[in-house]
């Protein structure tokens, strides 16, 4: 079967435990993700959940793998748009790597169909929320204000 993948990788100025701390944590996430956060427990078989600022759930799943603070393998499906949800789940890798004054994170996201919808999107937004992560720890604030971009007068006629 066809895959689609969609990798990010980046080096952020802190310690491993800050990092999975940040990626776990739901009210720090709110800060750098839009006002959405996750809900799991964090351990192997429990559900995970992307939840907005109003309560909607955006994707569901459940945790595969959790090594503290080194790696985590979430499956989920996407919940609100029924073009996304329809390709099915999708496997999410997260990697830490601790190297001198940083930490690589390296995500790597995955499903089994090509092309894949969902991994265009996400292809879109795992930079915004992983640069405001990286300037969140880094300098104390976002990089990002807006989760998508703001259209023109000529992108919203051509649109």
């Amino acid at each position: 079967m066809s895959r689609s993948t969609f990798v990010y990788v980046t080096y952020i100025r802190t310690t491993a435990e800050k990092l999975w701390s940040a990626l776990t944590d739901a009210e720090f996430m709110k800060q750098y993700w839009f006002g959405m956060h996750c809900e799991s427990q964090w351990t192997p078989g429990s559900p995970w959940k992307l939840v907005s600022g109003d309560g909607q759930i955006f994707d569901a799943g459940e945790i595969v793998e959790a090594e503290r603070p080194r790696r985590l393998v979430i499956r989920w499906q996407h919940q609100n748009k029924p073009e996304l949800k329809a390709e099915g789940a999708s496997r999410c890798t997260i990697e830490l790597e601790p190297g001198g004054t940083a930490v690589k994170l390296s995500i790597t996201h995955t499903i089994e169909r090509d092309p894949s919808k969902l991994i265009a999107a996400v292809s879109g937004g795992w930079p915004k929320v992983i640069s405001n992560l990286k300037s969140l720890l880094e300098t104390g604030y976002i990089a990002v204000d807006e989760p998508y971009p703001i259209q023109t007068g000529a992108q919203q006629r051509s649109a």
